[in-house]
């Protein structure tokens, strides 16, 4: 009997409900969903709903469009509060990529040529960005 499995027995859940638990997901058949179409990862490996967590895992969830990355410090069975929910993960997510710097000039789709005053402006526009 591995360690794991020593642990499992202590303090553990299942994942679809720790990810509801925690908010992470708004309801438990949403975590269950995104772990049965393979969005929900424990430890690097796919988890089913009902793998189990230990403290001490690292959880990779897409649920919706967010990705969320956390690491469970407490293993919680009935949602709570977002405070109390807050201390139950340690968010590991990595920061978003620096979005670009220069807007962009986007015209109407099917606005058609640019006129000469609107050629100006875009010119006036390109020069001072760049």
């Amino acid at each position: 009997m591995g360690t794991r499995a020593m642990m499992v027995g202590m303090e553990s859940t299942r994942i679809d409900r720790w990810l509801w638990a925690v908010r992470l997901a708004k309801t438990r058949a949403d975590a269950a969903a995104a772990c049965r179409g393979g969005h929900v990862r424990v430890n690097d490996r796919p988890a089913k709903p009902a793998t189990t967590v230990v403290a001490g895992d690292r959880v990779r969830a897409r649920i919706g469009t967010t990705t969320r990355v956390v690491e469970v410090v407490q293993v919680i069975q009935k949602r709570v509060g977002a405070p109390i929910a807050a201390t139950c993960l340690i968010d590991r997510t990595p920061a978003p990529p620096p979005e670009a710097a220069i807007p962009v000039a986007r015209r109407e789709r099917g606005a058609g040529r640019p006129t000469k005053r609107e050629r100006r402006v875009l010119d006036e526009f390109r020069k001072q960005s760049g």
